[in-house]
């Protein structure tokens, strides 16, 4: 190359685990992890298939490293306030984090291998819990609940189609509509959905912390039993 000429090659960053599990995991909220396959990643990457073996063992590794960097996205309850306000920043930051990377459902405890993220935020709660007072028996059913309230409104919100409490009430208006020659027969889904749903929506970020403070509040009220 003349002296002075300019570089015409663009200078690639080097591959690394990091790297491999975040591309990855654009792909898996781009088109869903099944859709996810070791060619497409090192495509992605600019890199021959072969290359990502350097830094991940296989797709379940790749999973595995994909799953606690969900989990390091997760805010810990924090230790400057009470448990139950604690426990609530946890867990809204558990469904923000599901609500961008929605293949993560499903994913985040059933996995053999636990990465750092994944520790430390188990260690955290466990903590808070036992720090509020709640015996070890209380403790797993108190973390156990909320994590499958939490886990399955994920679920329920990764399913449905609607959006905002705007699109949820289109979607009633056109239900009432579209069912209207059967109505008669469903007069508590006329009341529901036709006479509130239809009008105000439902709003998926007030329904999960009315839920969520029914559990917190109920759970106290054992814990002082």
């Amino acid at each position: 190359m003349a002296i002075g000429a300019p570089e015409r090659t663009k200078r690639r960053a080097p591959l690394n685990r990091e790297r491999v599990l975040r591309t990855a995991i654009a792909l898996a909220d781009a088109g869903g992890f099944e859709s996810l396959t070791m060619r497409k990643l090192a495509k992605e990457l600019g890199v021959e298939a072969m290359s990502l073996y350097n830094h991940v063992a296989n797709k379940d590794d790749l999973l595995d490293g994909m799953v606690d960097l969900v989990f390091a996205e997760i805010e810990p309850p924090p230790t400057d306030v009470d448990w139950k306000t604690a426990m609530r920043r946890r867990a809204v930051s558990t469904r923000e984090a599901l609500a961008r990377h929605r293949w993560a459902i499903g994913q985040m405890e059933g996995r053999g291998t636990h990465g750092p993220a994944n520790l430390s935020l188990h260690n955290a709660v466990l903590g808070c819990l036992r720090g509020a007072g709640f015996s070890l028996e209380m403790t797993v059913h108190a973390y156990s609940v909320q994590d499958a309230y939490i886990y399955g409104f994920a679920l329920q919100e990764r399913d449905m189609s609607p959006e905002s409490a705007d699109d949820f009430a289109a979607v009633a208006q056109e239900q009432m509509h579209q069912y209207r020659a059967v109505l008669a027969e469903y007069p508590h889904l006329v009341e529901v959905v036709g006479g509130y749903v239809a009008k105000a929506g439902y709003d998926y970020a007030t329904e999960f912390l009315f839920g969520l403070d029914l559990i917190l509040d109920g759970l106290e009220r054992l814990r002082d039993a």
